[in-house]
């Protein structure tokens, strides 16, 4: 059976080895490290979800996202930021995400909200 690919838009590392830590049992991960790589990996490894995070260099999640929607409007994007505020949740759902989760990550909260959408 082939695991559910899942991309990763992360550019802190110890961020990213935490989320590849929790997820990697049940799915193949793929990392991209910035919004940038994040539109073209989306395209080239046609992922089942992506977890964005909304601060990144070149190019941020937010304007990823809406990128990524402009050639797929199904694949479910959850914003995963250090941005508790309710505008910035606000701005995800706006930008395309389908879901918003504020850092520090709560595992059983991810893996609950993953399983939701795949």
């Amino acid at each position: 059976m082939q695991l559910k690919k899942i991309l990763v838009a992360e550019d802190t590392d110890s961020n990213f080895l935490l989320v590849s830590i929790i997820l990697r049992k049940e799915y193949q991960v793929v990392r991209a490290m910035n919004g940038c790589e994040a539109v073209t990996l989306f395209q080239s490894e046609k992922p089942d979800l992506i977890l964005m995070d909304i601060k990144m260099p070149e190019m941020d999640g937010l304007t990823a996202t809406r990128e990524i929607r402009k050639l797929d409007t199904a694949i479910p994007i959850i914003a995963l930021t250090a941005n508790a505020f309710d505008s910035d949740k606000q701005k995800a759902i706006e930008a395309g995400c389908n879901d918003y989760m504020a850092k520090p990550i709560v595992v059983g909260l991810l893996t609950e909200m993953i399983k939701k959408y795949i």
